[in-house]
């Protein structure tokens, strides 16, 4: 392959990155500059990246042109490579707990009221509490007599 850069003309070898996929692990195969290297990854996504990796490891000079070939495709690569990298994880399905079945947490008073700051005090009248009013024993007589 011939590159125009600036006036003159330079030859760019293109380096291969060929993927076969054993069982769950992939294999890469990178070649180039009259060498080549091979690896395995868990995954495609692993397995990209390590071909970068041995790309880098291939050296060269000037820019580098990577084709990454699936069953001898371009496209077949770009077309899983994206597929993997755009699909979301498995999760397993949320499970909500029947009503009733988790206790409920006990709060505190402390954690129901915040503390009130040490300048700030609330009049003697507002922090003392107010007696309960008891009922007069003549209403309560009234209301027993009412159920019988």
């Amino acid at each position: 392959m011939v590159v125009e850069e600036r006036g003159v003309r330079q030859m760019v070898e293109a380096i291969t990155a060929t993927y076969v996929q054993e069982d769950a692990d992939w294999a890469i195969t990178v070649s180039g500059h009259g060498k080549e290297l091979t690896a395995r990854a868990p995954g495609i996504i692993a397995a990209r990246d390590r071909a970068d990796q041995l790309v880098e490891q291939l050296g060269g000079e000037g820019k580098t042109t990577v084709v990454h070939l699936l069953n001898g495709s371009a496209f077949e690569f770009t077309q899983a490579y994206m597929t993997a990298r755009l699909t979301l994880p498995k999760l397993p399905p949320l499970e909500i707990p029947p009503p009733g079945s988790v206790p409920k947490q006990k709060t505190s008073d402390a954690e129901k009221k915040p503390a009130m700051p040490p300048g700030k005090k609330l009049p003697k009248a507002v922090d003392e509490p107010k007696p309960a009013a008891a009922e007069p024993a003549g209403a309560e007589k009234a209301a027993e007599q009412a159920r019988a």
